[in-house]
C-alpha cells in the first residue's frame, strides 16, 4: 500500500483495486489492459473525453511559452484576460466579472468572502448568512463543506456552520420529500413556504444569498419540479437576497444548454461558480463569477485598504487558462452543446426504459446527466438502508466494463463525456442493465428486497 491518502474513500478499504493507466475518447483502460466506458466523465468533468490532441497541444505550447505567471498587483497575461472576457460573454448575467481559482470548492469559498466584502462595502455587514439546501454538494474546503448538505462531508470535521451563518432549507426532491397524497405543485408550495418562513424568522436583513446547484450531482441528480425556481427567485427578490448558482457540474453543456440556469429557468443569478468542464478537466481551474454591480461596490473598498486581499498562487494560471480557452473554442466550433442536447435526450429515453426493472424506483436527469435510483420495494419506493447495494452495483458495473458512481445511497449516477455517441449510450445502458440484473440477484439472495 502506498503513502497516499485517498480522497472520498473508506480509509480502511484502500487496497487500490482499480488503477487507471490511460484514456482514449470515452474509454479508459486499467493496468491489466481492461477497457471501461467512462460513464461519469471522470468526476462529472471530462467533457471532451480523453486524449484530445488540441488540448494536449495547447498545454505543451503554453508551457513552452509561459509556464507560470501570477496575477497579484495587476500583473497579467493575455490568456486569463481573454478567458475572463469569454466567460463574461457566455454567462446569463449582466456585466459579469470573473475571479479564477483552482477548484469548485475554492471558488465557493471565494464567493463566501466576496459576499461579506460586498455587503460590508454597501453598509450592510450584518447581511452575511447563506441559505443552502439539504442534500446539496458545494465542495469540501471549510466554507464549501459547511454549505454542502451531505452528512458524510460533515461527520468528524467539526465545521463552523454557525460562524459562517449557514442556514438549511428543504431539498427539492419530490420522491423523497413529499407528504402522503401531496402533488408536485403542493410539494413546491410547501417547501418554498418553508423557505420564506425561515427567512422571516432569521430576518431578511441578515441573509446574503441562497446557493443552489440547478440540478444536483453528488446528492443524487435531483431535478426540482416545475415551478420551483420561479417561486424561489420571487421570494429571494422580495427580501433582497442574492441567488447564487453553483454550476460546477451543470455548466458548459451538461444539461443540453450552456448552463443549468438556462435549462431550469433560473433568471440572472448574481453569482455563479464554474469549474470541471471549464477545461474539460485537462487542467485544474475554476471561476467565481459575480455581477457587475457587486464588483463595482468592491472597488472603493479595496482602495481604502490598498489592496483586495484575496488571491491564490495559481489564480489565472496561464496554462490552465489557455486550455480553458481552447476548450471554449472547441465547444462552440463543434457545437458540443447542441450535440449534448441531442444525445442527452436519447440517453434520457434509454434510461427511462429501465423504469420497469424490479429494482428501479426512479429515473431522473436532464441532458447528459442522470440517475437511476434503486429501491427495496418498488410499490412504496422504500429506500435501501445504507450504501451496500449502491456499492455492489458500482462494482458490478465495473465488472461489465462500465464506470459509474453510486451516490445518495442507492442511486447510480451517469455523466458520460459530452462527445459520446448514441451507439456509446447504447453500450453504456446495456452494460448497466447487466449490472442491474446482477444487483437484483444479490439483493434477493441477501433478503434485502421487500414484497
Amino acid at each position: 500500500m502506498s503513502a497516499l491518502i485517498y480522497p472520498t474513500t473508506n480509509l480502511k478499504n484502500t487496497d487500490e483495486k482499480l488503477s487507471i493507466e490511460r484514456g482514449e475518447g470515452v474509454y479508459v483502460y486499467d493496468s491489466n489492459g481492461k477497457q471501461y466506458l467512462e460513464g461519469m466523465a471522470g468526476l462529472w468533468c471530462t467533457a471532451l473525453g480523453y486524449g484530445n490532441q488540441e488540448l494536449i497541444d495547447t498545454t505543451t505550447e503554453q508551457m513552452s511559452k509561459l509556464a507560470y505567471s501570477h496575477m497579484f498587483g495587476g500583473k497579467t497575461h493575455q490568456m486569463s484576460t481573454d478567458l475572463a472576457d469569454k466567460l463574461a460573454e457566455m454567462v446569463p448575467m449582466d456585466n459579469a466579472k470573473v475571479f479564477f481559482g483552482n477548484s469548485g470548492s475554492d471558488a465557493n469559498d471565494t464567493h463566501v468572502k466576496l459576499l461579506r466584502y460586498y455587503f460590508s462595502a454597501i453598509g450592510k455587514p450584518e447581511k452575511r448568512k447563506i441559505i443552502a439546501r439539504e442534500r446539496s454538494y458545494h465542495g469540501v474546503t471549510v466554507a464549501a463543506a459547511a454549505l454542502t448538505g451531505l452528512p458524510v462531508n460533515h461527520s468528524h470535521f467539526d465545521l463552523p456552520f454557525d460562524a459562517l451563518g449557514v442556514l438549511r432549507t428543504d431539498a427539492p426532491h419530490y420522491l423523497r420529500g413529499h407528504l402522503p397524497g401531496e402533488s408536485e405543485t403542493q410539494f413546491v408550495d410547501r417547501i418554498t413556504d418553508n423557505l420564506e418562513q425561515m427567512i422571516l424568522a432569521e430576518g431578511p436583513d441578515t441573509i446574503a444569498a441562497f446557493i443552489a446547484e440547478p440540478i444536483t450531482g453528488a446528492s443524487g441528480v435531483i431535478v426540482p419540479p416545475a415551478g420551483y425556481y420561479a417561486k424561489v427567485q420571487a421570494i429571494l427578490t422580495k427580501y433582497d437576497i442574492l441567488f447564487w448558482a453553483d454550476e460546477v457540474i451543470t455548466g458548459f453543456g451538461r444539461t443540453g444548454q450552456a448552463f443549468g440556469c438556462q435549462t431550469m429557468g433560473i433568471e440572472k443569478p448574481a453569482l455563479m461558480t464554474l469549474a470541471k468542464q471549464l477545461s474539460s478537466a485537462y487542467m485544474p481551474i475554476s471561476a467565481s463569477v459575480i455581477s457587475g454591480d457587486i464588483y463595482a461596490a468592491m472597488v472603493d473598498q479595496s482602495a481604502q485598504v490598498g489592496v483586495f486581499g484575496h488571491g491564490y498562487t495559481y489564480s489565472g494560471h496561464p496554462v490552465a487558462a489557455a486550455v480553458a480557452l481552447k476548450t471554449m473554442e472547441i465547444y462552440q466550433r463543434d457545437n458540443i452543446f447542441g450535440h449534448a442536447a441531442e444525445v442527452g435526450n436519447y440517453m434520457q429515453q434509454k434510461l427511462q426504459a429501465l423504469q420497469d426493472h424490479p429494482l428501479v424506483g426512479e429515473v431522473r436527469g436532464s441532458g447528459m446527466i442522470a440517475a437511476v435510483e434503486m429501491v427495496a420495494d418498488k410499490a412504496s419506493k422504500a429506500a435501501f438502508a445504507g450504501g451496500v447495494v449502491g456499492a455492489f452495483a458500482q462494482q458490478a458495473c465495473e465488472k461489465h466494463g462500465l464506470i459509474v458512481r453510486a451516490v445518495a445511497g442507492s442511486s447510480m449516477a451517469f455523466c458520460p463525456p459530452l462527445i459520446a455517441t448514441t451507439a456509446q449510450i447504447d453500450e453504456m445502458v446495456d452494460k448497466f442493465s447487466k449490472a442491474l440484473d446482477d444487483t437484483l440477484g444479490y439483493v434477493v439472495a441477501q433478503g434485502l428486497v421487500k414484497g
